[in-house]
Parts: structure tokens; C-alpha cells; sequence
């Protein structure tokens, strides 16, 4: 699926965005290794830390599906009044360690408007990952 497809679905799923507090919508549109896509919005909380980023939303739909593979994301967020945001909205630092947890970080692809697409791993480098905790602890990588 190209870039554009991916990014127009995802501004699809910034319409259910859940945001009284914030006004910051944000949609993501993941791909997985089979071509079905996944779509999240944020869903925020009064009390802020049960709020749920559109990236988590996605990828906690799919894994509960039975999906674990994953391809890509688009991402796309700004204010709610902006029907079609061309800001750059990268994961916070709470998705991108989700996202580890389930991607290969070198291959992974996290699309943005205006053709920005970047590996997880630009993102989030050196990252701690499921085989951190199979590594021998006496070794420093």
C-alpha cells in the first residue's frame, strides 16, 4: 500500500478522535504484513494518564485481533479544527517503546504528511527491545 493511501486512512481515523481538553487530534493508520489496516485515534481522559495515544490505540486493536506483524504507520495530528493537518506529529515516547516491543526497528516505517517516512529506529535509537532480556547482562552492547 503506498504512503498517501495510508496517510489518507489515517486522517480518516483522526475524525474519531476523542479530544475536549487537548483539541490535538490525532489518527494512525497501521499496516500489517498481511494488508488488513488497523486505525487508531487519541481518546483523552479528565484525568489525563488514562488518556490513549492514536498510535496505542491501533496496534492494541491489532495485537488483541491476533495480528503481530506490522509493516508501517502512517500518523497524522494537529488541531481539531484543521481538517487535513500538514504538521509533523511523531509518537511520543511511550509509543515508540510499544511499537519496539512489536517491530523490527530497522524496517519498520512511520509515515508522516508531506512524504516525511522515517525507520523506528531514527526514532528511537539504541532502543531497549524483547531481546535485551536474553542477552547475557554481563556483555554491554
Amino acid at each position: 500500500m503506498n504512503s498517501s493511501i495510508l496517510i489518507e486512512l489515517a486522517l480518516q481515523a483522526r475524525i474519531r478522535a476523542y479530544v475536549p481538553y487537548s483539541h490535538f487530534a490525532v489518527g494512525a493508520a497501521l499496516l500489517d504484513d498481511s494488508g488488513k489496516v488497523w486505525f487508531g485515534c487519541n481518546i483523552e481522559n479528565a484525568a489525563y494518564s488514562p488518556t490513549n495515544c492514536a498510535e496505542r490505540t491501533a496496534i492494541f486493536k491489532a495485537i488483541s485481533e491476533g495480528s503481530y506483524n506490522f509493516d508501517s504507520i502512517a500518523i497524522v495530528g494537529g488541531p481539531q479544527d484543521i481538517k487535513r493537518p500538514q504538521v509533523f506529529c511523531p509518537p511520543c515516547g511511550v509509543c515508540r517503546q510499544v511499537l519496539r516491543e512489536f517491530v523490527n526497528p530497522q524496517t519498520f516505517r512511520l509515515i508522516f504528511p508531506k512524504n516525511q517516512v522515517l525507520t523506528l529506529d531514527e526514532l528511537l535509537p539504541k532502543s531497549f527491545g524483547p531481546q535485551n532480556l536474553h542477552s547475557d547482562p554481563t556483555v554491554l552492547n
